[in-house]
């Protein structure tokens, strides 16, 4: 087996599997990159710089490219950019993850409509086209630009003078313009290998919900104890079969491993709607995977959703199921300016792992925090553990 090298900026992407063996880490140095390192010495390798650097950045160093000779190693990173796969390609290093080219048309809300092509129907009622060229049509909408993060690429336009302000702001940008819907979004994790399409277990997103958040748009964690609460079963038939249209595009495309998508429940009209694809591992992996790994040790067989990500990209025959799960979540604190005296260990003390980040820019991210059972009750309601928590945070 070829040696593999996982790079990236945050560690927490990477610890889908153990770092032992032939998988290694690079990363940057930070407070919970260390802990990691003191368990796994020789595998883990730590970059201190005076800032904390994107996956390409660390790429660029002479330390990483002399790590990456040394074990002549294939690499993964959590998403594969254009930069990033044209310097691989000029060092003559392999890069297992699909190809940038393919993940940006895929990913990106304008070229990702025309990409779905007959499949587009999935999606709610939309229109894409320069801002200037757009028609208000009298009823709240979602505008998403061709690229954002965690909710900013996606504005609320509730009213014909918040569509005007947009479009005399950036009138030649491209952008994709949905009809809003009422109702809870579910994510799932999937996985093409060679043999066969392996979906992951559905989750509730939690999005824009205060104080973790002040942007109403942004995702801030998922929680996999309530789907079957607010799905029934034929919804979740209806779900799954709308993911595995998508998959089996994606697979005709010679898409292998991660990649997720995002499906809106639509309360009013009882009906499905796809949001987003997600050409990339999501940032519920890992945690999905540690879930799935505490299953595996009460003796129920089959692979974690990462496990099963790195046997796609390394040409690993597999067969296995993914191991099902139906709790824990996890949730994440967003940078803002009034949570500088958060006092995580006092999070810490009620039973929940969580990891800080060294990040000030407003709405990035400040503190992961991850729980065994959910903390949701419902759609946007917190059950007692979830209120607990912001207690803590407010």
């Amino acid at each position: 087996m070829a040696s593999v090298i996982y790079i990236t900026r945050d560690i927490e992407r990477a610890l889908g599997r153990k770092p032992v063996g032939d998988y290694r880490i690079i990363t940057n140095e930070t407070p919970y990159a260390i802990e990691i390192k003191k368990e796994f010495p020789d595998n883990v390798f730590l970059i201190k710089k005076a800032e904390i650097l994107d996956t390409y950045n660390l790429m660029l160093l002479s330390e990483v490219e002399e790590i990456i000779e040394k074990y002549k190693a294939e690499i993964i990173v959590f998403k594969n950019t254009i930069h990033i796969e044209k310097y691989c390609i000029e060092k003559e290093w392999k890069i297992l993850n699909p190809s940038a080219e393919l993940s940006e048309r895929i990913e990106n809300k304008v070229t990702g409509t025309k990409w779905l092509g007959e499949l587009s129907s999935l999606l709610p009622p939309h229109s894409t086209s320069i801002v200037k060229d757009a028609v208000w049509n009298n009823r709240p909408s979602i505008l998403q630009w061709s690229h954002g993060h965690t909710g900013e690429g996606t504005i609320l336009l509730q009213n014909k003078d918040d569509f005007e302000n947009i479009k005399n702001k950036f009138p030649y940008r491209e952008a994709r313009i949905t009809d809003y819907i009422k109702g809870p979004v579910f994510t799932i994790n999937i996985v093409i290998n060679k043999e066969k399409i392996l979906f992951g277990n559905i989750s509730y997103q939690i999005t824009g919900i205060a104080p973790f958040t002040y942007n109403p748009c942004s995702t801030i964690g998922n929680d996999w104890s309530i789907t079957h609460t607010l799905l029934s079963d034929a919804h979740i038939e209806k779900f799954l079969s709308i993911c595995n249209r998508v998959a089996k595009k994606m697979q005709d495309d010679d898409w292998l491993g991660l990649f997720g998508i995002d499906i809106i429940y639509d309360e009013e009209r009882d009906e499905l709607y796809l949001l987003e694809i997600n050409a990339r591992q999501t940032a519920s992996v890992t945690f999905e995977s540690r879930l799935q790994e505490k299953v595996h040790e009460d003796g129920v067989e089959g692979l974690t959703i990462f496990e099963a990500h790195y046997k796609a990209l390394i040409h690993e025959s597999n067969t296995k199921e993914l191991i099902e799960i139906n709790d824990g979540a996890q949730i994440i604190q967003r940078w803002n300016d009034n949570i500088k005296d958060i006092d995580e260990n006092k999070i810490i003390d009620l039973g929940y792992k969580v990891i800080k980040y060294a990040n000030t820019k407003p709405n990035s991210d400040f503190l992961r925090i991850q729980s065994e059972r959910g903390i949701m009750e419902t759609h946007n309601k917190f059950n007692n553990r979830g209120k607990d928590i912001i207690d803590i945070l407010v």
